[in-house]
Parts: structure tokens; C-alpha cells; sequence
């Protein structure tokens, strides 16, 4: 069996939800609290709240029983992915939602299916250069 998810020598929270219709908005205010410990004054909220709703409604449409949301920190970057812990066959992974890949701070994003179900991530910048003013 491959090793799981292992994070080491950064910060790193692990939050663990039912798979319901409330699991995204849950996910999204608990994970705004463990990123404020984490001091990104620059950190766009609203991106990042977005994302983790985003990221979690799409594990819970795969299916499964049970959603987890792995926030970790680096080089002033924070990864969001939230996986649905779905085991047996799986049908491949469907995309990022859209509205979480156009956001302005997400950097990268993808999706992605292993032993451990399926997994929805993207990589926000958390001290984003400030907005160019309209000319």
C-alpha cells in the first residue's frame, strides 16, 4: 500500500466533517480560524473561504461518508485540499470547480484519485502583491 499524506517540517491542520450539505460551510469557517493562528495579515478571505467551500462541495458531491480538509503553510503559500475518504472503485476525479481556479490568489490547483479516495486541491498565495489601481 502507498504511504498516506504525510506533511513534515511546516505547519499543518487537519479537519475532519460528515459528508452533508453543511460540511463545506463548516469546513470554511474552521479553516479561516486555523489559518488566522498562522499570521497572513495579506491573506485574501474571501479566496481563501471560497476555496475551502468550493474544494469541500466538490468532495462531497463524489461521495462518500466522511470529508477531510489538510491546510498546511509554506514560503507564504497555503494548501487547501480536501479529500472524501471514498474507498472501493472510483470513477476518476472530477475538475476543480471553476470558481475556485479563476480566483486571483489561487497559484495552482488540481484534482486527483488514490487509494485514499478522491482529492481536490489548490495552492493560495498568502501575502498576494496589492491590486494594480484602475487607470
Amino acid at each position: 500500500m502507498p504511504p498516506r499524506l504525510v506533511v513534515t517540517s511546516r505547519r499543518a491542520r487537519v479537519l475532519a466533517f460528515r459528508a452533508d450539505q453543511w460540511a463545506a460551510k463548516k469546513a470554511a469557517a474552521q479553516a479561516a480560524l486555523a489559518v488566522a493562528e498562522w499570521d497572513y495579515p495579506l491573506l485574501d478571505e474571501h479566496d481563501f473561504l471560497k476555496t475551502v467551500h468550493g474544494l469541500v462541495r466538490a468532495a462531497v458531491a463524489a461521495g462518500g461518508k466522511r470529508v477531510s480538509v489538510h491546510l498546511a503553510d509554506q514560503d507564504d503559500k497555503i494548501l487547501v485540499m480536501a479529500l472524501n475518504h471514498q474507498n472501493g472503485e472510483q470513477d476518476a476525479t472530477g475538475a476543480v470547480p471553476t470558481e475556485v481556479a479563476v480566483l486571483r490568489t489561487v497559484d495552482a490547483c488540481g484534482a486527483h484519485t488514490d487509494h485514499d479516495g478522491h482529492a481536490w486541491w489548490a495552492l493560495l498565495d498568502a501575502r498576494p502583491r496589492p491590486k494594480k489601481p484602475l487607470a
